[in-house]
């Protein structure tokens, strides 16, 4: 008998031990959330008091806008009535007018015998549903509020509609700081007895802008492909461009000779400088957006004068856009450099 209990208990280990480090530390009650403190302990009183309304909860990815609303249903059912009493949707399911009126409305309308409370519908990525399901679920949320209380989960508030909105409380999830965000990294570094210098937790930070999520499977992935997490090694697995390459491109750019025409094209020393920046992004498989947003970081910190700021920054934003739509790389690189020659110019003509 101790055999076989010995037996699932291994399995058991083993699962925990292959979760992503995400879903291994996921925060299983309100307690163990560490961000939005005003945020939990209202939500904390509404259940005390038995009076959740119909929740909304929006904000960035990876700010704990799930690990929350599912921490409030583990304190509000019991392990064994979880799976009658919570539907989760996300967007993955099917998100079309069907589903309202099929799976949500049937789980909606149907009574709990036996059990006191509210059913709870938990609908993920609410802001890929489609407006004629929005609008489907404006109806059901009305008609069924007295046994079912709805929680949309959402990045972006305004593909939810004005009339969904008017009926939830609505609470929003800003990007974690990095005070409440290394505390918990740490937790997980110790835990796992992962490497990390701390140039590698400030890169972790800087590279998951706010979203926990992000920060953990960087960390993993890094942890997994290295061996040790440094500054090095972060920007190396993400694919990001280190600030010292930027520095090295935003200097060939800024300072490179780009006097002498070359077939009334390209220059000598434009050609030179595009071959320098076309070996980094090969040898470093860089992408050209991910340059672009960090350059114009720098652009922010060099101290050029102001008509001389707004040209460049209107160049890059459309060389932004032009990636965005598919075009060429090199040529759209070939672009950015010129407005830099453009901008020295402009420097040199003020001066």
């Amino acid at each position: 008998m101790e055999t076989s209990a010995h037996k699932q208990q291994q399995p058991e280990a083993a699962k925990i031990r292959n979760l992503p480090w995400v879903e291994k530390y996921r925060p299983q009650t309100l307690d163990d959330l560490i961000s939005h403190q005003d945020i939990l302990s209202t939500i904390q009183k509404f259940i005390s008091e038995d009076r959740l309304p119909h929740l909304l909860l929006y904000g960035p990815p990876g700010t704990g806008k799930t690990s929350t609303i599912l921490a409030c249903a583990k304190q509000l059912y019991k392990d064994k009535e979880f799976g009658s009493m919570v539907l989760e949707l996300n967007a993955s399911d099917d998100r079309g007018i069907d589903i309202v009126r099929g799976p949500i409305l049937s789980f909606a309308s149907t009574r709990t015998i036996f059990k006191k409370g509210f059913k709870l519908v938990i609908l993920d990525e609410a802001d890929a549903m489609t407006q004629d399901a929005q609008n489907a679920l404006r109806r059901v949320i009305e008609k069924f509020t007295e046994n079912t209380r709805f929680c949309l989960i959402c990045n972006y508030l305004s593909k939810i509609i004005p009339a969904l909105q008017s009926r939830c409380t609505r609470f929003r999830f800003g990007p974690l700081t990095p005070e409440l965000m290394v505390p918990r990294l740490e937790h997980v570094v110790e835990e796992e007895k992962v490497d990390i210098s701390e140039d590698g937790m400030k890169a972790l930070i800087t590279l998951s802008s706010g979203d926990m999520r992000r920060a953990l499977n960087i960390l993993q992935s890094t942890n997994m492909a290295f061996g040790k997490v440094t500054e090095e090694t972060v920007y190396t697995c993400t694919g990001h461009p280190l600030k010292s390459d930027i520095a090295n491109i935003l200097d060939w750019m800024l300072n490179q000779d780009f006097t002498t025409a070359y077939r009334n094209i390209l220059s000598h020393a434009l050609q030179s400088v595009l071959k320098y920046i076309m070996e980094l992004k090969t040898l470093k498989g860089l992408a050209l957006h991910d340059i672009l947003t960090e350059i114009h970081l720098f652009v922010h910190r060099v101290d050029f004068p102001s008509s001389v700021r707004i040209h460049l920054l209107t160049k890059m934003a459309d060389i932004e856009y032009r990636l965005s739509v598919g075009t060429s790389e090199k040529i759209q690189l070939s672009s950015l450099i010129a407005a830099f020659q453009v901008t020295r110019d402009l420097i040199v003509t003020e001066a």
